[in-house]
């Protein structure tokens, strides 16, 4: 069973909004790796004040392909865990045979699954500035009050924002909009079990677009499974019990984990697919 937890965060947010998940697994005895995207790897603070131009040009396939490196240089195989754009990032991962398990949070649209009106709305911002595709782009502290974050309580909310977020390059919208990345196979039977974890008072990944996904990715014959938290917001790896979410993913991850690709002791695949709904 594989040691190793890679984490992938998604788009106004790096490494550091993983924080209390990296220490709770360490906690465990796990190895944790949290990268940032590239150009992306100073402190919130710093990027926000300087962000690197070069950002601008930063695409999906850049970060995917700065992923598949990174997890190809491990000992073993880890665990993959991505977050909203990066629940994205690793379902590609997933799709060429990396990991030995995936959790999905919040994961943002991907290629042929049907979004919502919230989620087209989040996107406003972005698609209506022009030159949003070869700029780096910054959050409005509104935006993430009332849409990112919106469970935030309002004394915490800049608090927040100061510490979490960074500016991220709108390149990555267009290219999700044009499937710059291709498409997943969703049948694909070398994919590793795949959990998805939704929210229902998410306003940038809608939970039905959340269920929708898995519909899609079911279609595999490795395990595949969805769980929504009707009361949890985008916002849900640092909202307050982020700690249930943590624990429910990383143990589903480890009871459904495969053997590393080419081993002989290779788990055989879960002819089942279920939906969890958490009251």
């Amino acid at each position: 069973m594989s040691k190793t937890i890679m984490l992938i965060h998604g788009a106004w947010l790096n490494a550091h909004s993983w924080e209390g998940f990296k220490a709770r697994y360490e906690t465990r005895g796990y190895t944790v790796i949290a990268p940032s995207w590239p150009l992306d790897d100073r402190s919130p603070a710093e990027l926000r004040a300087s962000p690197n131009p070069a950002l601008a040009q930063v695409g999906i396939n850049e970060i995917i392909n700065h992923y598949d490196r990174l997890i190809r240089a491990l000992p073993e195989p880890p665990i993959l865990i991505g977050h909203s754009f990066g629940g994205t990032v690793t379902q590609h991962l997933l799709d060429r045979g990396l990991g030995v398990a995936g959790v999905v949070i919040d994961p943002a649209p991907t290629s042929g699954v049907l979004v919502g009106w919230q989620t087209i709305k989040s996107t406003f911002p972005v698609f209506l500035s022009w030159g949003s595709w070869s700029r780096v782009m910054t959050m409005s502290r509104r935006f993430f009050s009332t849409r990112f974050a919106q469970t935030v309580p309002s004394a915490q909310v800049d608090a927040m924002y100061d510490r979490y977020t960074v500016p991220t390059p709108g390149k990555i919208y267009w290219d999700g909009l044009v499937s710059a990345a291709g498409k997943i196979r969703w049948d694909n039977p070398n994919r590793a079990p795949l959990l998805l974890i939704g929210g229902g008072i998410d306003l940038i990944a809608q939970a039905k677009m959340t269920k929708a996904m898995f519909e899609k990715q079911k279609q595999a014959p490795s395990n595949t499974e969805l769980k929504i938290y009707p009361n949890r917001s985008h916002w849900t790896c640092i909202q307050a019990g982020w700690e249930e979410v943590a624990d429910f993913a990383l143990d589903w991850a480890v009871k459904n984990a495969r053997a590393p690709q080419g081993s002989a002791a290779r788990v055989a695949s879960h002819p089942g697919d279920r939906q969890i709904l958490i009251e």
